[in-house]
């Protein structure tokens, strides 16, 4: 047998001990946004650490000014990888939906005879992570050696923001800096397909506010000569699209590129049936561009979203005002090169040019990120996309998805394109009660990760005899 072979017949004969120690970090609470919660989060990155020392790693738990880093360091031949996931948790409100306690975590027999890990944290991120350090440990337990360097950094903020990590990353960049980064936070096409996500789309978004009178007004005196601010913000947002859908912002589109053929014939060939995915949510009819499918739109184009609006009296009853001020948040998706500064700036432009006499307009933005392409023929995610076909039998997806800020943090901070392979799936449930992860996305994730530390070895050992030439 192989080492390879002699890895997945080990993960095969240990499923249920590893079942046993993703139960155990699942009892941990490590909701990170509720400072209730901060020791728990620190139990969890040491029961980590222990974890990882005693498979061989070079561990330790990193203080930061919030929850603490775990990172471990574990020597190997080959290329140097940096793995990234997150220990902590989303809340569990509201309680009173979930079917059991969120943090006593089950295997759960569906009515189709399949199982499913059933707890807070089971797919978003716990489950994800241990799929990668069951792999190693496998590898760890039947060849004594990792196939590759590997460098691992566990967060502990990711579901409430990050304030730590870009921090982190500048102080460490020199102990974390790898020659790619391994990302397990995303999601499978489907039950059978694996998906490798290589296009992430950006983000700008923030708050305007528009000002008219200097107090609410009565309706009844001043309706029809005072200006309402509702109504003026109301016409503004309006006018961000046309009527085929597009986004009117002056040069919007700039650095939107046409999709990849190649990408786009991987897709058409899904047999995707938007019909159903939008009546899953209740709707029937397609918005958004006209002319562009669905999953086209949801992957690989910009959007302009209202995401909040309010103003005036909104309690119980009625109270007939004209209110002194309206307010909205706005998000763009971005993809390509668009420039998220570029997008906002656009946007406060917007606004301003359509404002009538006797009202102003502030703006809040709550920051951007670009969007992230990476080559689809790159040795790492082929090498990535190999190991993921021989072990599901059938082509990863390319696909792109919404943003993750840590590839941007570590493409700009360490230099540094990330490999996204996640084995969780759309009706996980992640951020809301009863939380779920497939037992066969656990158990076929851990057999991925063997293979694809296997083949990003083997892609080292290809690459050596033509630079030995060299």
């Amino acid at each position: 047998m192989t080492d390879s072979a002699t890895a997945l017949a080990y993960v095969e004969s240990h499923l249920d001990d590893s079942l046993d120690r993703l139960f155990a970090l699942m009892r941990v609470p490590s909701i990170s946004t509720d400072p209730a919660y901060a020791e728990q989060c620190r139990v969890a990155a040491q029961q980590l650490t222990d974890e990882l020392t005693a498979l061989g790693f070079a561990a330790r738990v990193a203080p930061t000014p919030g929850h603490p880093m775990v990172v471990a360091h574990h020597d190997g031949e080959g290329p140097h990888v940096l793995f990234y996931g997150h220990y902590d948790v989303q809340p569990v409100d509201p309680l009173e939906l979930w079917k059991r306690d969120p943090f006593d975590p089950v295997l759960e027999t569906r009515a189709d005879g399949t199982k499913a890990i059933v707890g807070r944290g089971a797919s978003d991120d716990k489950g994800q992570l241990r799929t990668f350090v069951e792999a190693c440990r496998a590898w760890k337990e039947t060849a004594g050696k990792l196939p590759v360097r590997v460098t691992i950094l566990f967060e502990g903020e990711e579901e409430s923001g990050s304030e730590s990590l870009e921090p982190f990353l500048h102080e460490y960049a020199d102990e974390l800096r790898a020659d790619f980064a391994l990302i397990c936070d995303t999601s499978m096409w489907d039950t059978a397909t694996p998906g490798l996500t290589i296009g992430l789309r950006g983000m700008a978004g923030g708050q305007v506010t528009v000002r008219g009178p200097s107090r609410d007004l009565h309706s009844g005196l001043y309706g029809g000569p005072a200006r309402n601010p509702i109504q003026v913000l109301t016409n503004i947002l309006a006018d961000l699209k046309d009527k085929d859908g597009r986004v009117t912002l002056l040069g919007f589109y700039d650095g939107v590129h046409p999709l990849n053929a190649d990408v786009q014939a991987s897709w058409d060939a899904l047999g995707f049936d938007s019909r159903a995915f939008l009546g899953d949510v209740g709707l029937s009819v397609p918005a958004g561009e006209t002319g562009v499918g669905v999953l086209e739109q949801s992957w690989a184009r910009p959007t302009a979203e209202i995401n909040g609006i309010w103003g005036g009296y909104t309690g119980e009853g009625f109270k007939t005002v004209i209110p002194a001020e309206a307010h909205a948040k706005v998000s763009f998706r971005l993809v390509g090169d668009q420039d998220p500064d570029q997008v906002w700036n656009a946007f406060e432009d917007h606004v301003r040019a359509r404002l009538p006499g006797d009202c102003t307009a502030e703006f809040n933005v709550r920051g951007g990120s670009r969007a992230i392409s990476l080559a689809s023929d790159s040795p790492p995610l082929a090498a990535t996309r190999a190991a993921l076909d021989a072990e599901w039998g059938k082509s990863a997806l390319l696909a792109s998805g919404g943003s993750i800020p840590v590839v941007n943090s570590i493409r700009s901070i360490l230099g540094m394109d990330s490999v996204m392979v996640g084995f969780a799936l759309n009706d996980d449930n992640i951020h809301s009660p009863n939380e779920k992860y497939d037992l066969n996305s656990f158990h076929k994730g851990i057999r991925s990760w063997v293979r694809i530390l296997d083949e990003l070895g083997a892609m080292a050992n290809a690459e050596q005899p033509e630079a030995a030439t060299a």
